[in-house]
C-alpha cells in the first residue's frame, strides 16, 4: 500500500477502530452490570443492561454498510447522549466539571469523532465506486470490519460470562428464608424473615426508597406517597417500618413495637459474609470498599441469592439528603433518600 493510499484509508480504519472500541466498552459494561445488578431480576429484565451495546452495534453496521448515514447517525446521537449525561451528572453533582465532561468521552465522545471519520470514508467510496473500482475478491477481506465489529464485543460477553458465571450460580443458599441469627466479627444480631422486614417489594416494582422506609409510622402509616417526602435519621429511628414489625417479623402491627430497627453501616459491613462463613469485612467510616477478610458475596444468610436487591440500606445517613447502603461485595456508598428501585432493599434486625 502506497503512502497516498494509506492517508485515504485511514479515516475509515480509525472510525472503525473508535466506534469498535466504544462498542466493545459498552458490552464490558452491560455484561459485567448484568451479572452484577441484573442478576435475579425477572428475565428479560437483566438484558436491559446490554442496550447500549446493541444500539452501538447497530450504528456500527449502519456506518459500516453506509457510511454517510451511519456517520450522521453517530454525530447525532453521540452528541445528543452527551449532553443528556452532562446535564443528569451536573444536576446530581451541583454543576459540570471538567472532570464530568471528561470521564464520558470514551463512551459518547468517540462516537461524534468517528461519525465525522465515517463521512470522510463515504466520500471516499464515492470517488472510488466513480473510478470504477470493484470489492476485492475474498469475502473475508469484503467483510473484515463486519467480523471484527462482531467478534470482539462477541469474545468479551464469552470472556466475562466464564468468569461470572460459576459465581453467580454458585452462591450458597441453604434454602432457610426465616429469620436468622447472624454472628461473629463482634456483631450478633437477628436478621428479619421473608416478609415486610426483608425487601418488600411495592406495586410499581421496586423497594422502598430510604424516606418511605423511615416515615413509614407517620400518618397515614404506610409507605404510600411517602418515597420522595424528606425524612431524617431521627424519623429512621422513631418511626421506621421496621419499629411496626411485629415479634415474629412476619407481620406490621398498628402500632410501634419497637423489636426492630434498621442495621447500622457498621452492622451491615460486619455481617456480610461468603459460602455461609463471616466475610470479616470493617468500615473505617468512609464511601468506599471495605477492608475484608475475604471478598464477600451475595449469599445466605444475609442476601437471598436469586432476589433482586444487592444493595441494603443502612440506619445511617451522610447529610438531610443522602443516606448509607451496603452492596453485597463489600462497598459502602450513598444515594438520595429518596431513590428507590429493584436493586436496593432493606432488612429490619434486633437484639437476640
Amino acid at each position: 500500500m502506497s503512502a497516498s493510499d494509506f492517508k485515504r484509508t485511514l479515516p475509515g480504519w480509525l472510525a472503525v477502530g473508535f466506534v469498535i472500541f466504544v462498542t466493545s466498552g459498552w458490552t464490558f459494561w452491560g455484561i459485567a452490570e448484568l451479572y452484577y445488578e441484573g442478576w435475579g431480576l425477572p428475565f428479560p429484565e437483566p438484558l436491559a443492561y446490554l442496550i447500549p451495546a446493541a444500539v452501538c452495534f447497530l450504528f456500527t453496521i449502519l456506518a459500516l454498510r453506509w457510511p454517510r448515514l451511519g456517520g450522521w447517525i453517530l454525530i447525532l446521537c453521540g452528541g445528543l447522549f452527551t449532553a443528556w449525561w452532562w446535564n443528569l451528572s451536573a444536576r446530581r453533582a451541583g454543576g459540570l466539571t471538567w472532570q464530568i465532561a471528561l470521564s464520558l468521552f470514551p463512551v459518547s465522545g468517540l462516537l461524534i469523532i468517528s461519525g465525522g471519520l465515517f463521512l470522510i470514508e463515504g466520500r471516499r467510496r464515492r470517488q472510488l465506486h466513480a473510478d470504477g473500482e470493484t470489492p476485492h475478491t475474498s469475502w473475508i477481506r469484503r467483510n473484515l470490519s463486519y467480523l471484527i465489529a462482531l467478534g470482539i464485543p462477541l469474545l468479551i460477553v464469552i470472556g466475562v460470562s466464564a468468569f461470572q458465571l460459576p459465581v453467580v450460580l454458585g452462591r450458597y443458599d441453604d434454602g432457610d428464608y426465616e429469620a436468622r441469627l447472624i454472628e461473629g466479627n463482634d456483631v450478633a444480631l437477628i436478621w428479619a424473615p421473608a416478609g415486610p422486614g426483608w425487601n418488600w417489594r411495592q406495586e410499581w416494582g421496586g423497594f422502598p426508597s430510604w424516606a418511605s422506609l423511615a416515615r413509614y409510622g407517620k400518618p397515614p402509616i404506610g409507605l404510600d406517597g411517602k418515597r420522595d417526602i424528606p425524612a431524617l435519621a431521627n424519623d429512621m429511628d422513631k418511626t421506621s417500618l421496621c419499629t411496626y414489625l411485629t415479634a415474629d417479623g412476619l407481620s406490621l402491627a398498628e402500632t410501634p413495637q419497637n423489636l426492630w430497627r434498621m442495621p447500622t453501616v457498621d452492622e451491615l459491613a460486619r455481617s456480610l459474609g461468603r459460602d455461609g462463613q463471616n466475610a470479616g469485612c470493617i468500615w473505617d467510616g468512609e464511601e468506599e470498599q471495605l477492608s475484608c477478610a475475604v471478598t464477600p458475596d451475595k449469599d445466605m444468610p444475609l442476601w437471598n441469592p436469586s432476589s433482586p436487591p444487592i444493595y441494603y440500606w443502612a440506619a445511617d445517613e451522610l447529610n438531610a439528603k443522602d443516606a448509607y447502603y451496603v452492596s453485597y461485595n463489600g462497598w459502602v456508598n450513598t444515594q438520595p433518600k429518596t431513590f428507590g428501585n429493584p436493586r436496593h432493599g432493606y432488612r429490619c434486625v434486633r437484639e437476640p
